[in-house]
């Protein structure tokens, strides 16, 4: 899988989002695990900018963008491995419990956050199908918006008299995401699960991304001269939007599943934005943590979606090795072991499988960038 284009210190960061998740579904501390779940927003503010950044890439060189193309990449990135080791989750349902048709189907077409709340088989699934209602509808928005020039990207672009300033609409996204928060947090308290991971609940996150991207690509000598005048204040507004976060548990939470998703966002959105802008921030990280670290890091976030996929049939699997062996847990020894299997996994997952279907993807949906 060529790894030329990638940037370090993006795969450092999404490296940084699946040890976080990790710590959150193993037992460390007490303060890893309460604060582990923000690992899969980061990754949503991730997947925002990078995805967008793709589509973004695709208008600028061509002045338009092919959704069909852009969706059938992804699905070569995304469905083989989900549906290849979907199985293996599926088993323990087969043999000891008694199968749903329709939670099992709504995990095939990923709206288990609508159906079950987290995944049927695959628990951590549900962001999953966040993510795939985000590549179809940027996708088919972006599309529409540019072919029917009702959206404005950039300053130069031909657009109707009704057309939408795309800077304008994402803000309004924004706000309106949060909104429906609080609405179905204070209608519904008692769905807390749905409450935490329906896709417009959520999408904010991504959408967070997306603006990050759509300032980088369209707007960078302004974002670049706002960021670096104000870069301390935009560092302090990042730490205290996170600072919380070991404290609070999220899903019982009215603050989190409200405001709290919009202040992990933010604070995502500028420590992404202080990464992509400063040139010399992979000299900074291994100054910071030493370049042995930083490489292992970033390969791990290299790996992360299939360490993601992964690494709850891990977790399991232990657990029932445990009770059926009656052996003695160490919550130290335990974290440390499955984290290392769901690792090493992963990577191998990500070079053999992932990387077959990349190449047959590239040979018959090349890129257009």
């Amino acid at each position: 899988m060529a790894t030329t284009n990638r940037l370090r210190e993006i795969d450092f960061l999404r490296g940084i989002a699946i040890i976080l998740v990790l710590l959150r579904h193993k037992y460390l501390f007490q303060f890893t695990t309460t604060m582990g779940w923000i690992g899969v927003d980061l990754f949503f503010t991730l997947s925002g900018f990078l995805v967008s950044g793709l589509l973004f890439k695709e208008f600028l060189k061509f002045g338009d963008i092919q959704p069909k193309r852009f969706l059938i990449r992804r699905g070569f990135k995304i469905y083989p491995i989900y549906y290849l080791f979907y199985i293996l989750y599926l088993i323990p349902i087969l043999l000891y419990s008694k199968f749903k048709i329709v939670p099992f189907l709504s995990d095939m077409v990923f709206m288990q956050n609508y159906v079950c709340g987290w995944g049927y088989a695959y628990g951590a699934s549900w962001s999953l199908a966040i993510e795939e209602h985000f590549y179809f509808g940027l996708a088919i928005f972006l599309w529409l918006g540019i072919k029917y020039n009702f959206i404005i990207l950039k300053a130069d672009t031909k657009a109707g008299k009704k057309a939408i300033s795309f800077q304008k609409l994402i803000i309004s996204i924004l706000i309106l995401c949060l909104l429906l928060r609080l609405i179905s947090n204070t209608i519904f308290p008692a769905q807390l699960t749905r409450n935490f991971t329906m896709t417009h609940l959520r999408i904010d996150s991504l959408i967070a991304g997306v603006y990050v991207s759509y300032l980088f690509y369209f707007k960078r000598q302004q974002l670049t001269e706002i960021f670096a005048r104000y870069k301390y204040v935009f560092i302090s507004i990042a730490f205290l939007g996170l600072v919380w976060t070991p404290f609070i548990e999220p899903l019982p939470s009215f603050f989190v599943k409200t405001i709290g998703f919009t202040f992990l966002y933010i604070s995502f959105g500028i420590t992404l934005i202080y990464f992509i802008l400063n040139t010399g921030i992979n000299k900074r990280l291994d100054s910071l943590f030493s370049a042995p670290i930083v490489n292992v890091v970033s390969k791990i976030g290299y790996c992360s979606y299939s360490i993601y996929i992964i690494h709850s049939l891990i977790n399991d699997y232990t657990k029932k090795m445990y009770v059926a062996y009656n052996l003695p847990y160490n919550n130290y020894f335990d974290f440390f072991a499955t984290s290392a299997i769901s690792i090493s996994l992963g990577m191998l997952m990500t070079y053999i499988i992932e990387d077959y279907f990349l190449r047959i993807r590239n040979n018959y949906v090349p890129t257009r960038i």
